[in-house]
């Protein structure tokens, strides 16, 4: 290959590190995804250990330049791009002393009840723009205190997982400025610490790390980092930013009324605002593009659903992929093709892991509804994909009742390759969807991050009219609207019938 310019974006996600290598127009030149694990250690409880998403970091970047011809000289800079609400305890040595509560953890949600009633849910609101809610940082900090106080003792920074790779790569602690949603002591109008409210909650200021842009170049790679990576020692490293953020950049979201539809792990939308709008049912957050905001829905229940379909029910297409090429998923996708909009009653609640945005419910739970004997695997493959549209259209209905203008969306993440998912998407919600050339709109958000750091590109404009082109565009349909308007109803009265049994059900097994 050419010795051409190359940018590096790290993506530490749920289930994996990805690694990719992209040129300056924004083709994959280079790619790996490394898996790591997550403990489910009881109901609210979902650990991770950020020192495996390093080693996942180091495998993959090195078996990228000793496989693919990536030359380490070739790379002008470092993104990276995280999952949001980790809470990392770090010692001074760089050591973690605790596993990091996940974004999917809910442990803390006492916490969350004495500090709303102590300080007032309002107050709290005011200030950071959210409200405060089991899975943001502020609550797993005061977690930590309380319950391994020894660890918390010893713990110099409070990390989140994009600086923590940061940090292993350079030795440089610092916080992006999208990531600083989940403490409810950031002041979100303003974009910065408020010394009187962390005084409030409890939480010493100093170990939080500065905020910085998150396009700033926050160190090089050192000497040990390049031994275990092999990339260049000196190689530049930005800041990056929280996962949903870098992957609206990556689908080319960085003007007022755009918005990104995401559908990784897990689902949701993030729509890009020049003007302080918050709700208390939403997310607010920085955009990783400065001087704006991501208004954003967060749910659970993404592509993760369908990885646990597939997991758990899929035998027969893993076995047809198998034999004749291809994924499982696109068999599913067939499948579900054969059950006409509206899955003839069948309703799914894709609560797998309680549901964040706007019902913030962690007992909430899944559920399939409206089976009987003529139902089949096709019914329940294409219910799940309508119950995540509906999930997506009640994020969308609240962000526009409070004033956010939202036009075409932008489908990132696996589940925008399905075009069978895309346009139930489309449909349910009302919006047509464009759907980018690459479905790695996250590691390229974080590259374009680098890119703009490190001047390959003048501009964030420059940058995704480089790199971001739309392959196809999914028109939404009316035909469907009447079976779709009723499946959705049901959604909603579903989760209102069942609200105090699914809470009665999970307490039981605590």
């Amino acid at each position: 290959m050419s010795q051409e310019t190359c940018l590096l974006g790290i993506d530490i996600g749920t289930s994996a590190a990805k690694l990719v290598v992209f040129s300056e127009d924004g083709k994959a030149l280079a790619s790996r995804a490394v898996s790591y694990t997550t403990q489910y250690l009881q109901p609210g409880y979902v650990e991770q250990n950020p020192d495996s998403w390093w080693e996942a970091v180091c495998v993959g970047i090195r078996e990228m330049l000793a496989e693919d011809a990536i030359r380490p000289a070739q790379i002008a800079g470092i993104g990276i791009d995280g999952q949001g609400w980790s809470a990392i305890a770090m010692d001074a040595q760089g050591n973690v002393l605790a596993p990091d509560p996940i974004w999917l953890d809910t442990r803390a949600e006492s916490i969350c009840d004495e500090l709303n009633a102590h300080i007032g849910e309002d107050a709290i609101f005011a200030l950071s723009g959210n409200p405060l809610k089991a899975q943001y940082v502020t609550a797993k900090i005061l977690w930590l205190q309380r319950n391994l106080p020894q660890a918390y003792a010893k713990t110099k920074w409070i990390m989140q997982s994009n600086g923590f790779i940061a940090y292993r790569l350079t030795g440089s602690v610092s916080m992006d400025i999208s990531q600083a949603y989940g403490l409810h002591c950031f002041d979100m109008k303003n974009g910065r610490m408020d010394q009187a409210m962390c005084k409030e909650l409890g939480i010493e200021p100093g170990i939080i790390p500065d905020i910085v842009a998150c396009h700033k170049i926050v160190g090089h790679v050192h000497d040990e980092a390049a031994r275990l990576t092999g990339l260049l020692a000196g190689t530049p490293v930005v800041a990056g930013g929280l996962d949903a953020a870098c992957s609206t950049l990556g689908a080319g979201v960085l003007r007022a009324g755009q918005t990104q539809e995401q559908g990784g792990q897990a689902g949701g939308m993030s729509i890009c605002i020049d003007q302080y709008c918050a709700d208390k049912r939403l997310i607010l957050g920085y955009h990783v593009v400065p001087n704006h905001w991501l208004l954003q829905g967060g749910t659970t229940g993404g592509g993760g659903a369908m990885r646990w379909f597939e997991r758990e029910f899929a035998d027969f297409e893993r076995r047809m992929a198998l034999e004749k090429g291809g994924s499982s998923f696109a068999f599913l996708d067939a499948l579900a093709e054969k059950v006409p909009a509206g899955s003839e009653g069948v309703v799914f609640l894709p609560y797998l892991a309680g549901e964040r945005s706007p019902i913030w419910d962690s007992d909430a739970q899944g559920v399939y509804f409206g089976l009987d004997y003529s139902k089949t695997r096709a019914h329940m493959v294409r219910a799940l994909m309508e119950g995540v549209a509906f999930s997506l259209k009640h994020n969308l209905e609240i962000a526009e009742s409070v004033g956010a203008h939202v036009e075409t969306l932008r489908a990132t993440g696996g589940s925008a390759n399905s075009r069978l998912w895309t346009q139930i998407k489309a449909d349910v919600t009302g919006k047509d969807i464009e759907v980018p050339e690459s479905d790695l709109a996250t590691p390229l958000g974080a590259a374009l991050l680098a890119g703009v750091g490190v001047g390959v590109y003048p501009d964030f404009e420059t940058a995704t009219a480089r790199t971001v082109h739309v392959k196809r565009t999914q028109t939404h349909s009316v035909q469907d609207a009447s079976a779709y308007e009723q499946g959705y109803t049901i959604y909603r009265m579903l989760y209102e019938q069942l609200k105090d049994i699914m809470k009665q059900n999970r307490r039981a097994r605590v």
